[in-house]
């Protein structure tokens, strides 16, 4: 059977699934259901719950047999990261919700989710496993790297370059042309003005380098 007839399995079942799972419904995708190592995962709770497969290690570990459609659902760019490392088969699916706008003369990856009022314009280009999230705004000709994550209501100007691995977070705004690289952070809210070395960390506006505070 075709794996595009298959319903779809989530990976991760936390607050982000259950975003994800009511936009693949929308969009007339018929969900599985999620593997979680919690209990009693987010998705699986409430009105419009989905039920609770197992637990996600056993797929990522290879113990149990591979979804032939799925899509990861853990938002941390990091634990998506490892994710994806140990769960490298295909069968990957784009969910993208109905009220979002991609122009067709974009190019989106699979595995991508793109959510409600979300925009992507002419030209942009979606790499596999990105997250493209609510009212979030990329631009024209912009190249968005696998598994990075643009938080809701994030805007990106024309030409915007952002690394594998890379948040953008809520509310951040990254000028025209900026290119920002592989593992950064831009905190909630701040607006890049320049280009990001690969691992930068950076919050307000202009946006300058931050460090997690020390753990004693």
């Amino acid at each position: 059977m075709n794996s595009d007839s298959q319903p779809l399995v989530l990976l991760g079942g936390g607050g982000h699934a259950t975003v994800v799972a009511e936009a693949a419904r929308l969009a007339g995708i018929e969900v599985a259901g999620v593997y979680d190592d919690a209990a009693e995962p987010a998705a699986t709770l409430g009105e419009h719950a989905v039920p609770h497969l197992g637990a996600l290690q056993r797929v990522l570990c290879g113990e149990l047999r591979p979804p032939p459609r799925w899509l990861l659902c853990v938002g941390d760019c990091q634990v998506r990261r490892s994710c994806l490392n140990r769960f490298a088969s295909g069968g990957g699916c784009t969910v993208v919700h109905p009220t979002a706008f991609v122009s067709p003369a974009a190019t989106v990856g699979t595995g991508v989710f793109v959510g409600p009022v979300a925009l992507v314009h002419t030209g942009a280009r979606i790499d596999a496993h990105a997250i493209i999230n609510s009212a979030a705004v990329v631009e024209h000709h912009c190249h968005i790297g696998e598994n990075a994550h643009i938080a809701p209501h994030a805007t990106l100007g024309g030409h915007v370059a952002v690394g594998p691995d890379t948040l953008v977070g809520l509310g951040a705004v990254v000028l025209p042309g900026v290119r920002l690289g592989a593992g950064c952070v831009v905190g909630a809210g701040a607006v890049v003005r320049k280009n990001l070395p690969d691992g930068a960390r950076v919050a307000g506006n202009p946006a300058r380098p931050f460090r997690r505070p020390a753990v004693r």
